[in-house]
């Protein structure tokens, strides 16, 4: 049965706490939304309420991490990145220590929270903090396997959860590696690059396109920062064209590393499917994905245009 990503986190987070004592989670009165209640009702002794104190939060996160704990900081995604910003950059980034901030509720899929609880610049503000890891999963599958890799890597991490069901592109038998891309779908058209619950729909996507005699390449990239820049080079070079697809601002996440990495090593066409520069709104998230125009027709649009201007 396919789980939310933040109910893969819940779970496998216990999992991973019963062999591992270092582990402990500090949490910003968000428990039940963020579904630390599962660490919290195993290992109370572990779990600390800061309540609504997110930089206090990471503070004594980064204290624990000193003394070698492995915190990890839950709260909402808005709260993880804009609230604490300077406690994740002084106290954290800066001393390279080993905290792992997870961020809930990310993009505008945020449960019908509007614009205050959708955290569309995230990325962007952890991409520019020197030396975080920053990793957004697609799927419960890869949720599992990232988090056994987020807690054996030494350092700061910040992990991005949505909130509801999408669906699985993760293979049987998939091994997460910070830093490596998942080839979801092969094609030589064009190549749709997506991160975290955006992946599934670049694979919809893939799909409509097909229809119209386009076989588009379909890339998961779940580690926005390190980027796999071979991957995005490969695929720059094979396909010679790219979209990319992020629940996140087209500024400073997945479409400005992708570009990145191309400017610097492959310079191919290219369009940015995501958050326009905008804030969002409540709403279902189909409704939202086609406002915004994200959903997957609109993503299947925005590479047939970049196929244009490679031919």
């Amino acid at each position: 049965m396919v789980e939310a990503v933040r109910d893969a986190f819940g779970h496998t987070l216990v999992q991973i706490a019963h062999t591992n004592p270092n582990v402990v989670v500090l949490d910003a009165d968000l428990a039940s939304s963020t579904r630390v209640t599962h660490f919290a009702s195993e290992f109370p002794e572990r779990f600390f309420q800061m309540g609504v104190a997110e930089q206090n939060m990471v503070g004594v996160a980064a204290g624990m991490a000193l003394m070698g704990k492995i915190p990890f900081v839950s709260t909402f995604a808005v709260f993880a990145s804009r609230r604490v910003c300077d406690q994740v950059a002084i106290s954290v980034a800066h001393c390279h220590l080993n905290v792992k901030l997870v961020g809930a509720y990310s993009g505008i899929v945020s449960g019908n929270n509007g614009a205050t609880h959708q955290a569309v610049e995230d990325v962007g503000i952890m991409r520019s903090i020197p030396g975080i890891v920053v990793v957004d999963p697609a799927d419960d599958i890869e949720m599992e396997q990232a988090l056994h890799a987020i807690v054996a890597y030494h350092g700061p991490v910040y992990l991005r959860l949505t909130r509801d069901v999408w669906p699985r592109v993760s293979p049987q038998g998939y091994q997460f590696a910070l830093g490596k891309a998942l080839l979801v779908r092969q094609g030589n058209d064009v190549t749709l690059i997506g991160s975290g619950m955006m992946t599934s729909q670049c694979v919809e996507a893939a799909d409509l396109l097909a229809e119209s005699g386009i076989e588009a390449r379909v890339l998961n990239m779940a580690t926005l920062k390190p980027i796999d820049i071979d991957a995005v080079v490969e695929a720059a070079e094979e396909t010679g064209a790219i979209v990319t697809v992020e629940n996140h601002n087209i500024y400073g996440g997945l479409g400005s590393a992708v570009a990145e990495a191309l400017g610097e090593h492959a310079p191919a066409p290219m369009m940015r499917v995501g958050i326009r520069d905008c804030y969002g709104e409540c709403g279902a998230n189909a409704a939202l994905l086609r406002k915004y125009r994200m959903s997957p027709r609109h993503i299947a649009e925005a590479a047939r245009s970049v196929v244009q201007r490679k031919r």
